[in-house]
């Protein structure tokens, strides 16, 4: 399997600092960081790495999900998934990722509500950034649409 990467350029302390990030990988583009936009609720066009890893989480989860209602019997006409992932304090001190909260709203033939629940909470399970986030509070709303 394939390595992706992507880069950070980064100048200036944290409070005062910024960086930009390049997806390497695909070449797709570069986005401006900042802590203090990092931790404010309004982002002003900066992007984070929570952004960055609720990208990566939803579109993750949304193939894991298509490939499990496949297996089920089930085809995929839609699928709507959102990634909300928290930056929080770290009683340990700095800060942590303090939850994720998935939310997926499916288009599905061939699986009633019960199947798609299961599909859902499979694909949860055994998509690679759920694992690799796995030591976050990770909650899964599904249903069909």
């Amino acid at each position: 399997m394939p390595t992706r990467s992507a880069r950070t350029s980064w100048t200036g302390s944290l409070e005062a600092g910024s960086g930009q990030v390049e997806l390497a990988s695909s070449g797709i583009g570069k986005y401006d960081v900042s802590f203090p936009k990092r931790a404010a609720d309004n982002a002003d066009g900066t992007t984070s790495p929570e952004e960055l890893i609720a990208a990566a989480h939803s579109s993750c989860y949304a193939m894991a999900l298509s490939g499990e209602i496949g297996g089920a019997g089930g085809t995929v006409e839609a699928l709507d998934v959102h990634a909300d992932v928290s930056l929080g304090p770290d009683p340990a001190g700095g800060f942590k990722i303090t939850g994720i909260k998935l939310t997926v709203r499916g288009k599905v033939s061939g699986l009633d509500a019960a199947a798609f629940a299961t599909a859902a909470a499979t694909a949860k399970a055994g998509c690679p950034v759920s694992k690799a986030l796995s030591g976050a509070d990770i909650t899964l709303d599904a249903a069909l649409a």
